[in-house]
């Protein structure tokens, strides 16, 4: 079960890191600021779920919990300038952004129907996955 927890810890450390580096490189695109305080919103969402995870990590794992690599990061950036090169609409932003919230859900609810976590691991998991699913609802009025 160890294992389980520090993979669920890394896996979401991971997720929220990429989450706040894609709204970051997105922001600046955004002119609409009912947009831009929506995805200010969810950058702080993303935060607090990496500071949850930085916080209990220790009680599992002496080194750092994972984060974007710096290829990723790259990766990201130049996804986001190619499809927003052209069209940098509400609904272009929206539907960049619900792509990644959805592989978040996606891996979140993998680790907790697994169920080979401890409650305090889950508990990260689950705010991770219920705030990605809060997501999607207001970034699909986007669209």
């Amino acid at each position: 079960m160890e294992q389980e927890n520090i993979n669920a810890l890394d896996e979401v450390h991971k997720g929220a890191t990429m989450g706040i580096d894609a709204v970051k490189m997105i922001l600046d695109k955004v002119e609409d600021k009912k947009l831009k305080d929506v995805l200010n919103k969810q950058l702080h969402e993303y935060e607090d779920i990496a500071k949850k995870v930085d916080a209990i990590y220790p009680n599992y794992n002496e080194g750092e919990p994972h984060s974007t690599g710096v290829m990723n990061k790259v990766m990201t950036w130049s996804g986001i300038e190619m499809k927003t090169m052209d069209d940098t609409s509400n609904s272009k932003i929206a539907e960049i952004l619900l792509q990644g919230v959805n592989m978040g859900i996606i891996e979140g609810r993998k680790i907790l129907n697994k169920k080979k976590i401890n409650k305090e691991v889950e508990s990260i998991v689950s705010d991770y996955v219920t705030m990605q699913e809060k997501n999607v609802e207001t970034l699909k009025s986007y669209l």
